[in-house]
């Protein structure tokens, strides 16, 4: 029986989740920034002495991290699913004087191989910060590739939320998201030829849109690959 072109969905049903492209295209639209442009600090805290190489950064948004990178030498990959993100991060880095170090691709990273065009065979390093999504995320597959993009004596950064303020998007994590030690053994960190430099929780206080205030705690990994 073909459908009846007018016939229209209980409008009780909930709507189907979007694409994450189309959620994070919507996300970034609310707003002309979303974000306040300033690297995040504990990346600045972890990357602030190495000297610079080549960096991936995945789920570069507006390209905050990417330009600060850029700003200390980095020749810097930013991937996002986002192309209204990815258009204020080219901004951004043209503002600041360093668009010939910035590479920006837009990339579903659920999808996305070290191997795809425009990315490197290995990177000094590879970066990814608050890579969290109320749309379906497979988090760990991700990051597992990201290990396989690091080149020898390089370093992944990883920071990540361990709870979430109870106004955010993101609903209660269930399970529980790893902390920062165990993340390093979910990735294969711990015993395989890398060597942990950090892995910490740090306090920090989140302000809500409201004036609410919340401790909630950022999961700092960073790891070195062996010669």
């Amino acid at each position: 029986m073909q459908e009846n072109p007018t016939h229209r969905h209980n409008p009780q049903e909930p709507e189907p989740p979007a694409p994450p492209h189309e959620f994070w295209d919507g996300f970034y639209s609310e707003r002309t920034q979303v974000w306040s442009g300033n690297p995040n600090a504990l990346l600045v805290r972890e990357t602030a002495g190495l000297n610079p190489g080549t960096a991936l950064e995945l789920g570069c948004g507006e390209g905050a991290d990417a330009v600060w990178l850029a700003k200390q030498g980095w020749d810097v990959t930013g991937m996002d699913i986002s192309g209204v993100a990815l258009e204020r991060a080219a901004a951004h880095a043209r503002d600041a004087g360093v668009e010939n170090l910035v590479t920006l691709l837009e990339t579903d990273l659920a999808k996305w191989s070290a191997t795809d065009p425009g990315t490197e065979p290995g990177y000094d390093l590879v970066c990814a910060q608050y890579l969290h999504s109320p749309t379906e995320l497979p988090r760990n597959a991700i990051l597992l590739r990201a290990v396989s993009s690091v080149a020898p004596r390089g370093r992944l950064l990883v920071v990540g939320h361990q709870d979430f303020p109870p106004w955010g998007r993101h609903p209660a994590p269930d399970p529980a998201l790893p902390t920062a030690e165990e993340l390093a053994e979910e990735l294969g960190l711990v015993s395989g030829g890398w060597i942990i430099e950090t892995a910490e929780a740090i306090p920090r206080t989140a302000l809500g849109p409201e004036g609410q205030e919340a401790v909630v705690h950022d999961n700092v990994l960073l790891a070195r690959r062996g010669a």
